[in-house]
């Protein structure tokens, strides 16, 4: 009787082991499958930052080489071809601004 119940004992533990190895290799793989999907995130957010930086890059090209009339004329082309993208640009404008300017208020 003490022998079957020693064997009954054994095959729980070694049932219990096997199904915590499962739960363990499934893990594993969730875990594995994480990584990848965040791997290949930050891969296209680098290759996004990459490409908007080449275009910031450009955009910096182009103002070196102007004078700041020539600058001004452009702005006010474009406000004309384009009203209400350029009220929103300088609102977006004003807003980042005025919370640059009312944080560095509160720092001191």
């Amino acid at each position: 009787m003490q022998e079957t119940n020693n064997q009954a004992e054994n095959i729980t533990n070694v049932s219990m082991t096997y199904r915590g190895e499962t739960r363990m290799a499934e893990f594993s793989e969730d875990a594995k499958e994480c990584g990848r999907k965040i791997a290949d995130a930050a891969a296209r957010a680098s290759d996004y930052f990459e490409d908007k930086a080449r275009v910031v890059g450009d955009k910096f090209k182009d103002f070196q080489g102007k004078n700041f009339s020539e600058i001004a004329d452009e702005a006010k082309d474009y406000a004309r071809r384009e009203p209400a993208k350029a009220i929103l640009i300088s609102a977006a404008a004003g807003l980042v601004l005025g919370f640059l300017l009312r944080n560095g208020r509160r720092l001191f």
